[in-house]
This record gives C-alpha cells, sequence and structure tokens, in this order.
C-alpha cells in the first residue's frame, strides 16, 4: 500500500476481521520498512495518531518513541488518559511533555483567533522539534496521515507537524492508515484494543481549547472552559446522546455578565452549549435536546463551575454560524 492512490479493489474496511487482516498486513510492512531503526511519532491522543501508535508498538514495540506534548488547551484527563492507555497499558516508549506555562505565556493578552492558531501551531511544532532533536538514532517519523488528507492536502497532515521539521531532520514517513477513511481507522482501532473513549474520539481542532476560551486565554477561565465541558461530556453520557450527536463541547466567551450568587450581585462568565450534527462538517444542523437534560446540565454548571452565572444553549446552523467559535 505504498500508492498515493487508494487501490479501486482494495475492500472497505467495515469489520474487525477485515481490520486484522490488514493490521497483519502493515505489521509487515511496518517491519520490513524499518527493520531495526527507531520511529519517532507525535501522538496527540486523537483518533488517528492513536491508531498508529498502537498498530506500531504491536509491530516494532519500543523502536517506537511517541511523544505526547500537553500544551494546556487539552479537555479534562485527555493528557493523563494517553498516559494511562500507552505507557501503562501498551508499555510504549512515551515522553511525556508538559508545556503548559510554555503556550499560556505566550497566548497571553493575545486575541486575534488567527493569531491565537499560529501561537499554538508554531510552538507545538518547536516543543517537538526540540523533543526530536534529544534523541538518538531516529530514522523516521510515523504519522497519522489518512485518504482524505492526501486528496486534500497532498499528503501532508500539518498538526502531525511534518511540514514544520526542519530538514536536516531527513526522517523517512512511515504512514501505516494513509489509505483509510476515518470510519475505518476507527475499525482498525477497535481490532488492536484501544478504548472507545479514544477511538470514538470527536473531532477536536488543532488548537484545542484555545478556539473555545474566545479572546484572549486567561487560565481561570480556561478552567471554567475545561470544567464545564467535561460536565457536558459526562451527561451526554449519561444521557445516551454521545452516539447520537456528532460534535459537543462548551464555549467561555471573553464576557461577563451580572448574576446573583447568595444574594449578593456578581460580574462572571456565561457558558455556551455547542451541539450539532452533520455528514461532512461543510453544513451543519443543530439537534433538539431534551429539556430535562439541558436543565441537569445547566444546574450542574452553575453548581460546580466557579465564576459562572448563566449558560446558554447556541442554535445557531452553519451556516450561516461556523461549529467552531473562533
Amino acid at each position: 500500500m505504498n500508492s498515493n492512490l487508494r487501490p479501486e479493489n482494495m475492500a472497505r474496511i467495515t469489520t474487525l476481521e477485515l481490520a486484522n487482516a490488514f493490521i497483519d498486513e502493515q505489521v509487515n510492512l511496518v517491519r520490513e520498512q524499518v527493520k531495526d531503526k527507531k520511529v519517532l511519532l507525535a501522538l496527540s491522543g486523537g483518533v488517528d495518531s492513536s491508531v498508529v501508535a498502537a498498530l506500531l508498538i504491536k509491530a516494532i514495540g519500543k523502536q517506537l518513541v511517541c511523544v505526547h506534548v500537553n500544551h494546556g488547551l487539552m479537555r479534562k484527563g485527555e493528557s493523563e488518559n494517553v498516559i494511562e492507555v500507552f505507557k501503562n497499558g501498551l508499555d510504549a516508549n512515551l515522553i511525556y511533555v508538559d508545556a503548559t506555562d510554555r503556550f499560556l505565556s505566550k497566548l497571553e493578552g493575545v486575541t486575534d483567533p488567527e493569531q491565537k492558531r499560529k501561537i499554538i501551531g508554531g510552538d507545538f511544532i518547536e516543543v517537538f522539534n526540540e523533543e526530536a532533536r534529544k534523541l538518538e538514532g531516529i530514522e523516521f517519523l510515523a504519522q497519522g496521515t489518512i485518504y482524505p488528507d492526501i486528496l486534500e492536502s497532498d499528503g501532508v497532515k500539518a498538526h502531525h507537524n511534518v511540514g514544520g521539521l526542519p530538514e536536516d531532520m531527513k526522517f523517512e514517513l512511515v504512514e501505516p492508515v494513509r489509505l483509510l477513511y476515518k470510519d475505518e481507522v476507527r475499525v482498525v482501532g477497535k481490532a488492536l484494543g484501544l478504548p472507545a473513549e479514544m477511538v470514538d474520539r470527536q473531532p477536536f481542532p488543532g488548537p484545542g481549547l484555545g478556539v473555545r476560551c474566545t479572546g484572549a486565554i486567561t487560565r481561570d477561565r480556561l478552567e471554567a472552559l475545561r470544567e464545564s465541558d467535561a460536565i457536558l461530556r459526562e451527561e451526554f453520557d449519561n444521557a445516551g446522546l454521545t452516539s447520537k450527536v456528532w460534535q459537543f463541547f462548551t464555549v467561555v466567551p471573553d464576557m461577563r455578565s451580572t448574576g446573583v450568587r447568595e444574594g449578593k450581585r456578581v460580574w462572571d462568565w456565561p457558558v455556551i452549549i455547542r451541539a450539532v450534527n452533520t455528514v461532512d462538517a461543510m453544513s451543519a444542523t443543530v439537534p433538539e435536546i431534551d429539556w430535562a437534560v439541558l436543565k441537569k446540565i445547566t444546574d450542574r454548571i452553575l453548581k460546580e463551575v466557579k465564576g459562572v452565572c448563566r449558560v446558554l444553549y447556541d442554535l445557531s446552523p452553519k451556516a450561516p454560524a461556523t461549529i467552531e467559535w473562533e
């Protein structure tokens, strides 16, 4: 499967049997390509990089070096989950980098969404480069490229950092899922034994919570965002909505409104719930969530999340609105 184009006779991977056959094939191809050399992978915890990591661990074990960079903009428990699944569960050769202070310091006072994205993306590449240069014997770079990436962006998946690595590093790419669609990658992940919450993980923007903490990011508002998002995900799970709604999250905008707590006026943030259904993300509709579910989420956020006095439900379809707020 080294062609740039998916073979017309390649069967769609829809069952665990087909997934296992694909895994066996890729394990052999990876071993043949890598031999006794080391492979480097930026492991974000997203579906694509996680499946690639699990597949390569199966193929070459400790020859794979995974680097997980926590930029402080992850959802609650995500970095801990990466460590638990890969380091503790799969005995991966995992390097964990907590770069929270570095990222948040550079983002301090930055309000423009595009500038925020550039800082987050650029610094992510810098951190990954720094870690890569500390390692010896790395000749290959694994990447979670999937088939739509090849069709849409000529094969380079920017958030896996390939485009930003210095040319002098001269890595050869290892891309075992490059001919698969996202739904096929998920089936392969299940066959590899990855947990459902990782394999079925919703789309998550490269800048993470940075585009959901609108305007200039502050640590207290970021914490309110992280906690409210965790409550939303937990209650959607409890209500059986996680598999029925394509994407859902909270937003904490850079604004305050008046409220009342314990008989005193407060000046706190609103939390906005965003939920959408879509086929291709080019357009999206807003699901009608049961009022009892929304009320429970609202009650919990107002009671459990510090600095919040309102909860709103975004009813805007795409278009004219976009799915993300920034």
